[in-house]
């Protein structure tokens, strides 16, 4: 449970943080050693029944309260809190009070999982909630405890849509709690963040808040520690002013939604603020050099790609070759360890990033696809070159190179809250990933009602046309069979718009849900539990929108789910199940696979292509095959844990050499 500080902080600038110290680094080799024995106490459910019996039996109190009363009732909690903090007695109340708050201005009060949710959130665990089961308005009550307990709050989701429509949905509970209400998204203006970043509770995206922090970083040089900052304040003007740009006022504490997503997906991907530099002729003409010598390379001859790690090696041949052709190319070649990475760097960018999957060509310029959302990222760019070597690859105007300002990694950003909590439906995968990085155990909460979601088996088929033919044959026998609305979950872009292609000819009537369409995401998803509606949707259907069914589709079977292809992450692919049968409907899954998924390696692809022609029973001969697909994923699972685990090693060293350099100064 969060421990209130001694005095509640008074001003922007103090910026408080939790600090990551070596000592911490050998706590968490030892959770390392114990993230798959006995699970921590904190993470059991039953923990905190007797606090949810305690809560449900102040409900009577509460509903008989007219609205002046409950008025003093929340000024009354607001107080104890504040001189307090969150007590178990006074935690008791606040849940019950929030609840009945929700309850009047919502018309929603909340379920016993929900609460259960709230406890396990406010005391530092990962909430693992099935998805439909209310998460949003669970984190009103660990938020707005919080909130009213004197401490900034931040409540974290994945995108600009969610944390606008969340934030408005809940906005009620808050305002009648007399807190005040934040929203960060794009778009805002320096003084527009410092206003919202001061209200008391604050909702944001992972990335906004991420990069406010990396800027005020930025701003403050090495002035970063409490103690300095005090110390700042009684500077003259021309050393404080710097304090004036500040936006946040602290990390103290965070929930964050999908927190699977955050952690995990976006943990790879280095958060990076460059600065634009002047664009060198010399380094232009030396991508363009590279992108050719990459071209005039043999696969298998000269360089190999080691699936599905996406590693690109070089064969002594190739060495040699790439040595003759650029001997002439001048002094920026002449290393043979930067030769080597270039000409890597220019076959990656040929070989393994896809139009349409990976990126977009709009309007001349390069838009990245995030892998694990499908949703655009048009202020990224790739690092090294690679965006570069991408943009000659589509015939764009090659992007200016960009000079790196200040870098972190989601993890370390994260780990400096001295509350750190979130929610999600897809943890029990990474659950000893969360204990050993986060030391955040992970709570399963039950749900609210008995799942009805029906699992109809797997098909795997030898080639991707094969697999394409079957699933449009399937969507022809479901509308045969009623009006049972379909959802199709693709892995890419270009995937999506193929199976598109396939209907148009076959004239079924089908919305299109992928990177091209996803300002109009939430209208899309609303649609698509509407009688006979077909949605074919990339890995963003996945979060955030509820699917609310038709009254009668509900007895015809509910929502189908048809999974084309695993993801690179199984947690992925129980998200898009988990898009049928929310809150007790009804609905049913199935996987349609083939042996040219991408993930499946050479190794495993020739066992594979052996086991489908056994004379066998299909039934038999489907499950083995789809068990070798799922070792094939969980391998590129470890891989990504293992690319997890180096960038927190190296943003850690970053840090170390930080601190000693500032020491030195």
């Amino acid at each position: 449970m969060y421990k209130r500080p001694q005095r509640r902080p008074s001003s922007l600038i103090e910026r408080p943080q939790k600090q990551i110290e070596k000592q911490e680094r050998m706590e968490r080799w030892w959770r390392s050693l114990t993230a798959f024995g006995t699970r921590p106490l904190r993470s059991s459910v039953w923990l905190y029944k007797p606090l949810l019996w305690r809560i449900k039996r102040r409900d009577k109190h509460y509903r008989n309260l007219t609205e002046q009363q409950l008025n003093s009732s929340i000024k009354e909690i607001h107080q104890a809190l504040l001189r307090d903090g969150l007590t178990n007695h006074l935690t008791v109340e606040v849940f019950a009070l929030i609840r009945e708050v929700a309850g009047r201005e919502l018309g929603m009060w909340h379920f016993d999982s929900q609460i259960l949710g709230g406890l396990s959130i406010l005391h530092g665990n990962i909430g693992q909630m099935q998805t439909g089961e209310g998460k949003t308005l669970t984190a009103t009550l660990p938020v707005a405890a919080a909130a009213l307990a004197g401490v900034p709050t931040h409540v974290v989701t994945v995108n600009d849509y969610l944390t606008e429509r969340d934030a408005e949905l809940m906005a009620s509970v808050y305002q009648r709690l007399g807190l005040s209400l934040g929203v960060v998204v794009q778009g805002l203006s320096l003084d527009e963040r410092k206003l919202q970043y001061a209200k008391d509770i604050v909702y944001c995206t992972n990335n906004e808040l991420a990069f406010d922090y990396l800027k005020d970083r930025i701003q403050l040089g090495q002035f970063d520690e409490s103690l300095q900052l005090h110390a700042l304040r009684s500077m003259p003007s021309s050393h404080s002013g710097m304090l004036d740009n500040l936006m946040q006022r602290g990390l103290h504490f965070a929930v964050v939604d999908e927190a699977d997503g955050v952690f995990m997906d976006e943990a790879t991907t280095p958060l990076v603020i460059s600065g634009e530099s002047a664009p060198q002729q010399e380094q232009t003409l030396m991508y363009q050099q590279a992108f050719e010598v990459g071209i005039a390379l043999v696969k298998d001859q000269e360089f190999r790609i080691r699936l599905p790690s996406k590693q690109i090696e070089f064969t002594p041949v190739g060495e040699e070759r790439i040595e003759a052709m650029t001997t002439k190319f001048g002094p920026l070649w002449h290393s043979r360890v930067r030769r080597l990475e270039l000409v890597k760097q220019a076959l990656t960018a040929q070989h393994l990033f896809i139009q349409d999957r990976h990126y977009l060509v709009d309007d001349g310029q390069v838009v990245i696809i995030d892998e694990h959302t499908g949703r655009r990222m048009p202020d990224r760019t790739w690092e090294q070159g690679l965006h570069q070597l991408i943009e000659i690859k589509e015939g764009c105007e090659l992007s200016d190179p960009r000079v790196t300002l200040a870098s972190i990694s989601f993890q370390n950003f994260f780990r400096f809250y001295h509350h750190l909590s979130g929610m999600t439906g897809t943890a029990d995968e990474v659950r000893s990933e969360f204990w050993r990085v986060y030391e955040l155990p992970v709570v399963n909460v039950p749900t609210h009602k008995r799942s009805k979601r029906r699992q109809l088996g797997e098909s795997v088929y030898l080639t991707e046309e094969q697999k394409w033919l079957a699933i449009v044959s399937r969507i022809h026998r479901i509308r045969e069979q009623g009006e049972r609305p379909i959802l199709i979950g693709t892995q890419s872009l270009r995937d999506s718009e193929w199976l598109s292609s396939l209907l148009t000819r076959q004239d079924i009537d089908h919305q299109v849900l992928n990177a091209r369409q996803d300002q109009a995401e939430a209208d899309i998803v609303a649609l698509a539990g509407l009688p006979s509606k077909i949605t074919i949707a990339t890995s963003m259907a996945g979060r955030g929108t509820d699917i609310k069914l038709a009254p009668n589709v509900e007895p015809q079977g509910g929502l189908h789910v048809i999974v084309t292809g695993l993801h690179n992450s199984s947690r992925v692919d129980r998200q898009l199940e988990g898009r049928c049968a929310r809150q007790g409907d009804s609905g049913s899954v199935e996987f349609v696979l083939s042996l040219e998924e991408e993930l499946i390696t050479k190794g495993w692809a020739k066992l594979l292509r052996a086991i489908i022609y056994l004379p066998i029973p299909k039934i038999l001969k489907n499950k083995l095959l789809f068990k070798g697909i799922r070792r094939c994923q969980r391998k590129v699972e470890r891989q990504h844990q293992r690319r997890r685990t180096q960038l927190l090693k190296h943003d850690e060293q970053q840090q170390e050499l930080l601190s000693f350099s500032q020491q030195q100064v």
